[in-house]
């Protein structure tokens, strides 16, 4: 018999809990008083949610394995108006509710397959054959893992097939802009938003489930850098002119804006603006609907880490 547990999405401050989650981070800390504890991640396919594990050490520390799934007894705690769990006791899954991880990741509302053919069609609709052909070279080779790969491992879109839902949400938001004014290249836009985040596979590693941890190659260089090379070598394969090439790796190289956040250059034409913010815009709008979705009209969320730690309050309106 399977074992079922209450739903982190359904979970009450002040209650005691027995719950089967995916351990999707562990590490061992010191606290205040000079005790150590076990700081996690748990997640099932409604979200996810810190825990605590106080006075745990090494030998605890050591029956922990990311990426499965644990049978927890906790109490739901409120720290810093978020909630969380102390954990009591945990131990690892049985065989049987093991084999049933694929329950508890969040994935894409869309099926893959049908994005990876609307990805395609957008990539048709590219006129030059040489910005096509890069993209047609950078794409044929990721395919299959588009299918399940997450945009992130922690941020927006970090679900199974993730980054294929952004660049098809990007692609849509990007198509209805050129429609609205005159003058956009399409064909530059299209290109930029589907290979501007090709990289993350690469940066990160997957497997088939969606879960992912950065590559060596990811902590050191990242998909920024490491999309201008992947340009580079698709460009070589395919003959394009210096200018194409140019031109589609500032796009890469200016999509996060700030040298903060990774860029080196702002964008210096008005397709690689564009990007930038039809990007900021499908993280922020899913950013916005996950942390409002299983709240209340009239409520306000716990602190969103993405969204500069506010409180997202969802609307009481009558007839919505």
């Amino acid at each position: 018999m399977k074992f079922e547990g209450v739903r982190i999405s359904e979970l009450k401050a002040g209650e005691n809990v027995n719950g089967l989650y995916m351990l999707k981070s562990a590490e061992i800390k010191i606290s205040s008083n000079k005790k150590t504890y076990i700081d996690m991640t748990l997640s099932d396919n409604t979200g996810d949610i810190p825990a605590k594990w106080w006075d745990a050490g090494e030998e605890q520390f050591a029956s922990l394995v990311p990426n499965r799934l644990f049978y927890v007894n906790a109490r739901v705690d409120v720290w810093r108006d978020t909630m969380q769990l102390n954990v009591a006791e945990m131990r690892i899954a049985d065989d049987e509710d093991q084999k049933r991880i694929s329950e508890f990741v969040k994935s894409a509302p869309l099926p893959p397959e049908k994005m990876l053919e609307e990805v395609y069609a957008y990539t048709a609709k590219i006129r030059s054959s040489e910005i096509r052909n890069i993209v047609m070279a950078i794409l044929d080779k990721k395919e299959d893992r588009l299918l399940y790969w997450p945009a992130a491992k922690s941020l927006h879109h970090s679900i199974r097939g993730g980054l294929l839902y952004h660049m098809v949400r990007m692609l849509r938001t990007a198509e209805a802009i050129s429609n609205v004014y005159e003058g956009i290249n399409t064909d530059l836009l299209f290109a930029g938003v589907i290979i501007h985040d090709m990289s993350k596979i690469g940066e990160l590693e997957a497997n088939e489930i969606g879960m992912a941890d950065y590559t060596k190659e990811g902590k050191l260089l990242g998909h920024i850098i490491m999309g201008v090379e992947e340009i580079d070598r698709a460009a070589r394969e395919t003959g394009a002119s210096e200018e194409v090439t140019l031109l589609l790796k500032h796009m890469v190289v200016s999509h996060h804006y700030e040298p903060e956040f990774g860029s080196p250059k702002k964008p210096a034409f008005l397709e690689a603006e564009l990007l930038h913010h039809i990007d900021m815009i499908d993280a922020r709008v899913y950013d916005y609907q996950n942390a409002t979705k299983d709240l209340e009209p009239g409520s306000f969320s716990d602190p969103v880490w993405s969204l500069d730690r506010r409180s997202i309050y969802k609307p009481d309106l009558e007839g919505t």
